[in-house]
Order: C-alpha cells, then structure tokens, then sequence
C-alpha cells in the first residue's frame, strides 16, 4: 500500500491540510463564544452553515469535475478554502465569520469529493487499500487540526483560521506542482446524477445512516467543547487525542475488524459502541474526567466506521465512484448541517440533552443499516471483496440471496 504514485501522495497530503478543518475550530468555539458575546447554538452555525453549502455543492462537485478536469477542481476548491478561511478570521462578528465559514465549505466540496475519487481511481492496489490511504489522510488531518487549533486559538482565535490558509497555501502549490494535468475524460456528469443514484437501494440506506449517526457526530464535535469549559489548548489536545485515536482505528483496527465479522456487523458494533459512549457522556456530564475519556474513545469508534462505510459506498452503488461519493455526502452532510445547531439550542436548556438525543439518532442509524446487510454481506462475498462497483445483475443476485 506504500508503494502508491506521487499523485496519490500529492493528494493524500492535501487531504491531510483539508482536513484540518473539521477540527480546526474545536478549541476556539468558546473562545469565539465569550469575545462575540454568542450562545452555542449561534457559534454551532460555524458548523452548519459550513455544512449546509458542502452538501449542496456536492451535488455539483462531479458536474465542474468532469468539466474541469480532476487537478483544476482541486485546484479550484483549495483557493476557495484559502480565501474563506482568511476571510473568517478578519472578522468582527458571528456573522461574518458564519458566512465565511459557508464559503470554505463550498471549497471543501469541490476538494472532497474529487480527492477521494482521485486516490481510488490512481492509487495500486485494492479499493479498500486506497481507502485504507485516504481514510489516513482524513484521521491525520482530523487528529492534527485541533492540536493546531489549541496551540493557535491560544493566542488569538483569529490565528487558526490565518493558519488554514497558509497551509492550504502549501497544499495548493504541492499540488499544482505533483498532480499531472490531464484534460476531463469519459462522460460528463450531470448535475441530477447524484440524486438520480440514491434510487439504489444501497446507495441510500448507507447516505442515511450516515445522515443519523452524524447527529452523534456532531454533538461530539461542536457541543462537547461548551461542557468541557477548558482554554483552547485543554480542548485542542483533549480532541488531539480523539483524531489520533481515529486515524489509528482507521488503518488499524478497520481491517481487523472487516476480516473477522464482516462490513455490516462491524458497521453495526461501531455504531453500538459510539451510542454507548454518547449515553455515559449524557448521564455524566458534569464530569470532565468523563467527557475527555469519552470524546477520545470515540475516535476508535469513529475511525472504524468511516472506514468500513466508505468502503461500502465506494463499492455498493453501480453509479460512477465520483457520483456515488457525491450522492452520499450530499445526504451525510444535511445531517451535518443540522446537528450542530439543534446540539447546541438543546445544550442551552440542558446540558445533558443533546447527547442523549445524538445517542438516539445512533440507534437509528443501527436500525437503518441492518435494513441493506444483504447487499454489504454479498460485497464481502464478492471477488476481491468487491474491488469495482457492483452492477445491475449482481444486485439482483444479492437481493435474491437476501429473500432466500
């Protein structure tokens, strides 16, 4: 798996920055929260509004790919981030910084969405290798971006934001430099593809459990920070530790887990795990101790299941894998958009609550998986544990071995 193009590595590392991202602004939500005189919920819109504009231009993301070709769109949505991020940290008020934030998750969409068809598409090796790769990527980024967010946060909360934008910097010169030039090739993608393809069965129950167990997710990320009530490093190594944890579950234990009980019931077992946490963090909330070991053994969880669930979308629809990747985040990231906020208007009542209903919307998201184990199990059954995306007939099969 080591031995991949300089392409694959160039985008790995972009990934690596873009990633950052998500956690980046962790440690700086309260920060924000007591200089601009906002409450959770408003300061959880940093989260949704960034959210809300990726999943929507997800849907656009194959139709300016296929147009533009893969190294233009990455391109493209690098110097978006860049000028979003630097934008939000020039700004005075929640709102602006909101705005900006909506702006850098239009870039994010672009880059995502074409960088993880790009590493599959260029990378040797099985899909679940390149996943494996990309999913290092994300956790790396995922695991430093808070580090990077406590140690900066601690001196401004401005200063984070400044720090993504040279670093995209960095990851857009790295790729204009590795990444060959290649004009669009094959057939250009529509920009109704991606809602056409959540007519598959597959495609759609892994979009909504997705779409369910971000509620979880983002009650973690965004809210968890406001109970804690540490400075900005206390927070940045306390989810230091969570991406760590993530990234390594990612590589590590994803595989082992895969090999030993198969995709759907590891999904499931994630899942289980991660609501289980969700509930000790909601019954014991007035407890630090209890939090920091929760928000950390989450990232194993967590790190499982991004593994496992991309693997599956990269392999159950018989879409093109940009489109398929496109249509699943389109309807992961609603989810996205609308747990932070709801966390928070539920945290200013109690700060019990919005772990209790993220562990809730977990269970669903159990529930909904287990409803499409046919169709996962036949891919662990398939040649190569279904190196290529599946077609008609061979969902047909599978849902025929399911009703027998």
């Amino acid at each position: 798996m080591v031995h991949q193009p300089r392409t694959v590595w160039a985008v790995a590392f972009a990934c690596v920055i873009a990633f950052m991202g998500i956690g980046l602004v962790d440690p700086i939500l309260k920060p924000i929260a007591d200089d601009l005189s906002a409450t959770p919920s408003q300061v959880s819109l940093l989260f949704t509004s960034y959210n809300a504009v990726m999943a929507v231009a997800m849907l656009f993301a194959g139709w300016v790919s296929s147009r533009l070709g893969a190294k233009t769109t990455l391109l493209v949505g690098l110097a978006i981030i860049i000028v979003g991020a630097g934008a939000a940290g020039m700004q005075h008020a929640i709102s602006g910084i909101v705005a900006f934030r909506a702006v850098w998750g239009l870039g994010n969409a672009m880059f995502i969405a074409t960088a993880l068809t790009t590493i599959v598409t260029a990378a040797k090796g099985s899909v679940g290798q390149a996943i494996i790769l990309y999913e290092a990527a994300l956790g790396l980024g995922i695991a430093a971006g808070p580090l990077l967010g406590g140690v900066l946060g601690g001196m401004s909360w401005r200063f984070p934001f400044f720090g993504v934008s040279v670093l995209m910097t960095i990851a857009l010169v790295a790729t204009a430099l590795v990444l060959p030039s290649a004009p669009p090739t094959g057939e250009k993608t529509s920009v109704t593809a991606p809602l056409r393809a959540l007519g598959h069965r597959g495609l759609l129950t892994v979009g909504l459990t997705a779409f369910l167990y971000n509620f979880g997710f983002f009650t973690l990320l965004a809210f968890t920070p406001f109970p804690l009530d540490m400075d900005a490093h206390g927070v940045g190594l306390v989810f230091f530790g969570w991406g760590l944890l993530l990234a390594l579950s990612s590589v590590l234990l994803a595989p082992l887990v895969h090999r030993w009980v198969g995709t759907a019931v590891g999904l499931v077992s994630a899942l289980a795990l991660f609501m289980l946490i969700l509930l000790v963090m909601g019954l014991f909330t007035d407890h630090k101790v209890v939090l920091v070991v929760g928000v950390v053994l989450a990232g194993a969880a967590l790190g499982v299941n991004n593994t496992l669930i991309t693997e599956t979308v990269m392999k159950i629809s018989p879409a093109p894998r940009g489109v398929a990747s496109s249509a699943y985040s389109f309807v992961r990231f609603i989810g996205g958009a609308i747990a932070p906020w709801l966390a928070g208007r539920l945290g200013e009542r109690s700060v019990h609550v919005p772990f209790f209903v993220g562990a809730g919307a977990v269970l669903l998201a159990m529930a909904v998986l287990w409803t499409a184990r046919d169709l996962i199990h036949a891919l662990d059954q398939a040649p190569h544990h279904g190196a290529e995306p599946i077609d008609s007939e061979f969902e047909a099969r599978a849902v025929s071995v399911g009703d027998a």
